[in-house]
């Protein structure tokens, strides 16, 4: 089999733009451009689009339209959420609750407020990473203000039990904080049902442009800001807004929800066709997350004997863009956290290798890579 040009599967990490986005965002950058705080028909021209596309964002997840904070990412989102409801909240209680698996943002964040006097409580997982609702009614205190529990794990795709979390915190008095990126768009989400007091999701993981995420914030909810200046964001994000980036979530946002079904649909079935050629193929791997409860387009393995930065390498040599994990943490260690939550060891932790599906992916590309993969593993083992 030949394929002509690179396999990426590497969703997870970032999409490329699609082409329906780009059209709508073109005006905002040529004729459209001015500043939303401008009083002048062209800025309140400019305005209009943002109300517009945050309405959209809000209908997507049944919000209010002022509950909705356009961020310049899921990392700023996701510190907002933290550091914001820690500090605007720390008379209340200082006690945070976290899961031992979320997103590095999300740990390093509290990490730093614990330094800063807040108490950090870190919940275990089970063997597929998926957080107990029975864990977090036990770590629950009178001083709780926080629990922040990702909706589906961005490495191993296993999706959370959020709806018996967020009752949980709801009958608590415990504001819950999600952070959705790997499901905004892909899995129905109703912040009122499933009792979410803030959300976080981004852009550039559903085919619309980098640079811009946004943050749900149920109204009552307090945030100390951490940017200061013009007020912008209802006084949460101040900043010149990025109208061309915020017009591009939005059109992402609204396409991908209208085409969730289909993608999901297609990207399941290629998933679990991939999964089950690796496992038969090849030996002593194992899948990693749930094997049911996950996201439609993830397929992650840990493979004994050889490490996934080694399989990452030679995979990229024979066109096949794959990853070991979340792509901020190529930048620091090849140690998974998500895996040793999950109770792996070290070398096992170090053994796993995503390899996430997309709207371009094709059943030919999957056959060449059930090819493909089994002859590298072979070789990497008996060069171990």
């Amino acid at each position: 089999m030949l394929i002509s040009k690179k396999i990426y599967l590497d969703y997870a990490a970032s999409t490329p733009v699609d082409e329906r986005v780009l059209k709508t965002m073109s005006p905002f950058f040529t004729s459209v451009f001015a500043n939303t705080g401008s009083l002048h028909s062209p800025g309140s021209e400019a305005k209009k689009a943002l109300a517009a596309s945050r309405k959209i964002i809000a209908d997507i997840i049944h919000a209010k339209t002022q509950e909705i904070i356009f961020t310049s990412s899921a990392t700023e989102a996701n510190n907002l959420a933290l550091k914001g409801m820690a500090w605007a909240n720390r008379a209340k209680g200082r006690h945070i609750i976290i899961s031992g698996v979320e997103h590095s943002c999300v740990m390093v964040s509290a990490a730093w407020l614990e330094q800063e006097g807040f108490e950090l409580t870190i919940l275990p997982v089970d063997s597929y990473g998926m957080v107990s609702p029975a864990t977090v009614q036990k770590a629950i205190r009178q001083d709780t203000i926080l629990v922040s529990i990702m909706s589906a794990n961005n490495e191993i795709g296993t999706i959370n039990p959020i709806v018996d979390i967020g009752r949980l915190c709801r009958e608590h008095g415990v504001a819950f904080h999600t952070d959705a990126v790997q499901t905004f768009g892909t899995l129905a989400i109703d912040v009122n049902r499933q009792n979410i007091d803030l959300l976080t999701a981004s852009s550039h993981k559903i085919y619309g442009p980098k640079g811009v995420g946004c943050l749900y914030v149920r109204g009552g909810i307090k945030l100390t800001p951490l940017i200061h200046g013009g007020g912008q964001e209802f006084g949460l994000r101040s900043s010149s807004v990025n109208v061309s980036g915020i017009v591009g979530f939005a059109k992402a946002a609204q396409i991908a929800r209208q085409e969730a079904n289909l993608q999901n649909k297609k990207l399941t079935t290629l998933r679990n066709y991939l999964i089950a050629g690796v496992l038969k193929n090849i030996d002593n791997v194992e899948l990693g997350g749930h094997p049911t409860k996950r996201l439609p387009n993830n397929v992650h393995f840990i493979f004994s004997d050889i490490t996934g930065e080694a399989l990452v390498l030679a995979l990229d040599k024979q066109g096949i863009a794959v990853a070991t994990g979340a792509a901020c943490l190529s930048y620091t260690t090849s140690h998974s956290h998500v895996l040793a939550a999950c109770g792996k060891s070290n070398d096992q932790s170090q053994g796993g290798l995503r390899l996430t599906l997309g709207r371009q992916t094709t059943k030919a590309e999957i056959d060449y890579v059930l090819k493909t993969l089994p002859v590298i593993v072979n070789k990497l083992r008996s060069l171990n």
